[in-house]
């Protein structure tokens, strides 16, 4: 199975923009297609940018975070200096694709695409990667799409 590792704003699109490739990526990870890692720094970055860019009140942000962690394993990050001179606090991505092995980074984020790969994972759009071999192959139908929100697939996953 794919290890991946999502970038604060893959979190934040599939967030608010349910039609987007970042939701369909957090689909596959709810549906156990792909394995998400994530790390508490950038859970941390999640709400901070729920809060200060979205003003979502602190339920939503704590209801938001509880569904990540119904589908992402949190590791401990794995120090790796400074990579991204241009924004250091991408280097937050890096350090939890290293303490995971992860196969793919999955951003939106310029500092981090232009960086094309980071010790063996490759880093890469939402589109990129569901357009990959190991993804393509296990699209969902496309009666299934949409119907059930992120929300209601979580509850199924999360514990009693």
């Amino acid at each position: 199975m794919l290890k991946v590792v999502l970038d604060v704003n893959i979190y934040i699109s599939s967030v608010f923009w349910e039609l987007g490739n970042p939701h369909k990526i957090v689909e596959k990870a709810l549906d156990k297609k792909i394995q998400v890692f994530t790390s508490l720094e950038i859970l941390q970055d999640v709400a901070k940018v729920m809060r200060r860019d979205f003003n979502e009140p602190k339920e939503m942000i704590t209801r938001q975070i509880s569904l990540i962690l119904a589908y992402t394993y949190v590791i401990t990050p794995k120090d790796v200096g400074n990579v991204v001179k241009d924004d250091p606090d991408d280097d937050m991505i890096l350090r939890c694709a290293a303490g995971s092995n992860a196969d793919y980074i999955v951003s939106g984020d310029k500092h981090l695409l232009k960086l094309k790969t980071f010790k063996r994972a490759k880093i890469i759009t939402a589109k990129e990667l569901l357009n990959t071999s190991e993804i393509a192959t296990r699209t969902l139908h496309p009666s299934d799409r949409g119907k059930r929100a992120i929300s209601e697939r979580a509850q199924e996953h999360a514990p009693p």
